[in-house]
Parts: structure tokens; sequence; C-alpha cells
């Protein structure tokens, strides 16, 4: 993932979630990068480059005992 796709990327998640803590890192492997709230890593979006088309997806896990802090 280049300069260009990370700073496009992490501007598009700053203004769909309303949250300027958002920071896009990309990856050492080339074809993705994590996602960060402040010191947190909440996820990691991977370029699909898939029939011509450029698209990315985002992955998030959730685990069960981060649902039993917000209970």
């Amino acid at each position: 993932m280049n300069k260009t796709e990370v700073t496009k990327l992490q501007g598009y998640l700053r203004r769909k979630f309303a949250n300027t803590n958002i920071r896009v890192v990309a990856m050492k492997t080339g074809d993705s990068a994590e996602v960060f709230i402040g010191d947190e890593s909440i996820g990691v979006l991977a370029d699909d480059k898939e029939d011509g088309d450029d698209s990315f997806t985002f992955r998030m896990a959730i685990l069960d005992i981060d649902l039993e802090e917000d209970a």
C-alpha cells in the first residue's frame, strides 16, 4: 500500500467514523495497513485488486473479553 492510498484511507475512515484519532499505518507486506485509534490497533486494511477493480477490505476482530468490559 503506497503513501497516497494510506492517506486517502485514513481520511476516509476519520470522516466515516467522525474520529480524528484514527491512524492508518502501512505494513511491511506492502498490500495491507494497520488501523489504530490512539495507540490501540483495531484492525487491518487489505488491498483487494480483483478483476481490475481496486478496493479495500477492513477486518476488525472483536474478542468476547472486550464485550465484557463494555457491559
